[in-house]
């Protein structure tokens, strides 16, 4: 599978910046407002967010590797389930999902969560295990400017599946993540595979990506960004 390039034309200077901390926890900043998603425990190996604190704390699930809410400093507003949910001008949607393709009954449950703030759209799948997403997912989704993406297999969906469910929903931009990298403890696939599928093997990581609001043309393309921990 391959991606398809996209022009945009952007009409607003408001931007947010993505910083990758592995595992599925990234942080969401625009000037100084602060959103963390699934801060981990620091025994599988990687440094807890360094952040001096937060606005809002999302968790997709209650596993040590995403659920560490109590290491974020501040008062942040803790998300912790499906439900539609207003703070700080940032709107948040948590849609049930399961976090393996036995609906449930192997690991339970998964919440994937759309942040809405300043025109923007950012879709966090959490650890999804459906190999496919249900119509009512794709509909409660929409839009999507900034797709989060497990591609390790194991305990999620691997590198093909994710890749479908990329040219499926089609988001400007994705970012691979909850994959093998260094002095991770948990034993995981690398995103090999999925960049493969991509059409985007040999992918230079960066520290951080830093997202506009932009118009979309018809021509698109899902753009495949690889971000450092």
């Amino acid at each position: 599978m391959r991606g398809i390039m996209v022009e945009y034309l952007s009409f607003s200077c408001f931007t947010m910046v993505i910083s990758w901390y592995g595992q599925a926890c990234f942080k969401l900043q625009s000037g100084q407002k602060i959103i963390i998603i699934d801060p981990f425990d620091k025994k599988i190996g990687l440094a807890p967010p360094s952040t001096s604190s937060a606005d809002m704390v999302l968790v997709t699930h209650d596993h040590f590797d995403h659920n560490n809410s109590g290491a974020i400093k501040g008062s942040p507003f803790v998300v912790k389930g499906a439900g539609e949910y207003e703070y700080q001008d940032v709107r948040v949607v948590g849609i049930d999902s399961y976090h393996d393709n036995a609906k449930g009954k192997e690991r339970g449950s998964n919440v994937i969560y759309v942040v809405q703030y300043e025109g923007l759209r950012v879709v966090h799948m959490g650890d999804l295990g459906q190999h496919e997403l249900t119509d009512e997912q794709i509909d409660r989704i929409g839009r999507i400017d900034v797709l989060l993406i497990p591609v390790g297999s194991v305990y999620t969906i691997n590198g093909k599946q994710a890749a479908e469910i990329v040219h499926h929903v089609q988001p400007r931009i994705v970012i691979p993540m909850h994959y093998k990298i260094p002095s991770l403890t948990i034993d995981l696939e690398t995103a090999e595979s999925f960049l493969a599928e991509m059409g985007a093997k040999g992918q230079e990581p960066q520290e951080k990506i830093t997202v506009k609001k932009k118009a979309q043309q018809e021509d698109e393309r899902t753009e495949v960004v690889v971000l450092k921990v």
